[in-house]
Parts: C-alpha cells; structure tokens; sequence
C-alpha cells in the first residue's frame, strides 16, 4: 500500500480532498481510506497501486500544495541527512562573505550555476574561495550572526525527529564555520562540512581537502544506513542542489527542497510551498506531537 500526503502551505479543503480522490482514482491508483494527520493542513490518502502515477496526477493541481507519495511501510524515518545553505538556512554563506568582500554577484553566479549542475562544484568551490583571499577572519563569525537565518521548520523537523529516536546529521558543501553552529542550534547530532585554510588571520584562498561535495554526501547517507542498521526506506534525504541529487536519490524519501530544476525533476518528492516542517506531515507526525524546543 501507498500514501499520498497533501501538505497546505495555507489550507486545504474537504473539496480538495475529493477532488484528490477522485484524480488518482481516475489514473487507476486504487485509493482506499483517508485521514486528515491536521484538519485543513495536512491529510494522508491510502491507495493500492502505480505510486508514480498518484504523484503525476496530484503535483501541481492545487494551489500552495505540497504532495508526498512513498509507501506505508517505512513512512516514519529513522536517519536524516540534509543540507545546510538554502535547506536548513535561508542563504548560501560563501554568497554572504562574498558581500562583506564586494563581490557578491560574482561569487553568486558561480554558486548558481553550481547549484543547477552547470559547473564541476568542487572546481567551481575552489574558484569562489580563490576570490575570498585576504578576506578577515572576523568577517565569518560577523556573517555568523548577522545573516544566517534558520530556515522555517527546520528545529521542529530535527528535534521532532530525535525525540522519536532518529540520527540526524548535516552534511554540506560549505563550511564548518558556519556548519557546526548552525547544526548546535537546530539540534543536529553531527555536522560534516569543509574547512576554510587561514594564515595570519585572513583567508589563504584555498579550502582543505578533500572537498565534502556530492559523493560525501552519499557516502554519509550510506555509512549512517549501516552503522545504524537501516533498511533503505528508514532514511531521509533532503536538498536543493545538483550536489545533494545523489544522497536524495539514494535514500528511502529524497526531498527536494525549494530546489534547483535539475534536483526537483529527480527527486522522488519536492517541497515547493511550505516550509520544513512539511516533512513532519509526511511522516504522519502531527502538530500536536513536534518537538520545538
């Protein structure tokens, strides 16, 4: 059996939830029984058959909606591993010290393009830092406090996660500076990032190696499912760029968060309207049930 979980950014009506029924029952999905996980937010539709052709009929017919299609068994997810710039913080840090330097517009085109696959990411890192040379050390801790937002959702998601006995770890293409408070404050247990090389208090332009990029990621995700004793549909997975397309293709439930194209087309489920804690919903968890603090 399967769920289709439907996730309002704003509301969701009962009407929405036939006319949900009624589509997949059109395309052959054998729906079932449905239950609202919260009234007018969030509401799950059992279905028998074709998963795929649930979540083609579904995605992008109602407005502000987020769908999630997976299998029952499994649903609630034992592992996270998600990304920090853009996924569980509303900016791309090295976009942020590049502003401090004055050359933000180059540096984001670069991490744009990265970010839709267009560019090598670890040629196109070593470039973006290569330009940050000289830059104050003081600078990061300055961006620390003065630009990195938590993204909406993203401590109720983890802290609700590891109350119910999950693993939750942050791996990114950025950098520990920044990765290692930012995994503290939102409750991750471990944060994998790359180090900033510094020399008389400035950055040297370079950053260790090896790069943390896309195969470290998946390389995480895999490691984790195996310490922990996982079976592939236990684990969660979410991203928004070319470098997080192959851990959210490899686990059980690959997101794809307000996502590049090239992720979003990939991945087996995307959120494009609401916020983290849509994927909460998608695990059956209700409101009343998250951990915030």
């Amino acid at each position: 059996m399967f769920i289709a979980t439907l996730i309002a950014s704003e509301t969701l009506s009962a009407g929405d939830l036939s006319a949900a029924i009624d589509r997949i029952a059109a395309v052959g999905c054998a729906p079932a029984t449905s239950a609202w996980i919260e009234p007018e937010k969030a509401v799950d539709i059992l279905f028998g058959v074709s998963p795929d052709a649930a979540r083609k009929a579904l995605e992008g017919v109602f407005e502000g909606v987020d769908v999630v299609v997976q299998s029952v068994e499994g649903r609630e997810k034992k592992l996270l591993v998600a990304d920090m710039d853009s996924t569980m913080i509303t900016v791309e840090c090295i976009d942020e010290l590049a502003d401090y330097a004055g050359i933000k517009p180059q540096i984001a085109a670069i991490t744009e393009a990265a970010m839709r696959g267009e560019l090598d990411f670890e040629g196109a890192l070593d470039a973006r830092v290569a330009l940050l040379k000289g830059l104050d050390e003081a600078v990061i801790e300055r961006c620390l406090a003065e630009r990195v937002t938590i993204m909406p959702g993203a401590v109720a998601l983890v802290r609700t996660m590891r109350a119910r006995g999950a693993t939750a770890i942050l791996v990114s293409g950025g950098f520990t500076r920044f990765a290692e408070p930012v995994a503290e404050r939102i409750g991750f247990h471990r944060a994998i990032a790359n180090r900033l090389e510094l020399g008389d208090g400035v950055l040297t332009g370079t950053v260790a190696k090896p790069v943390v990029g896309s195969d470290t990621k998946l390389q995480t995700l895999l490691a984790a499912r195996a310490e922990f004793g996982l079976l592939p549909e236990q684990t969660l997975a979410v991203g928004d760029g070319a470098n997080d397309l192959a851990m959210v293709q490899e686990a059980g439930l690959g997101v794809a968060y307000h996502a590049k194209p090239i992720v979003a087309a990939a991945a087996a489920a995307r959120i494009d309207h609401g916020d983290l804690s849509a994927l909460l919903y998608a695990q059956g968890i209700a409101r009343d049930d998250w951990v915030t603090a």
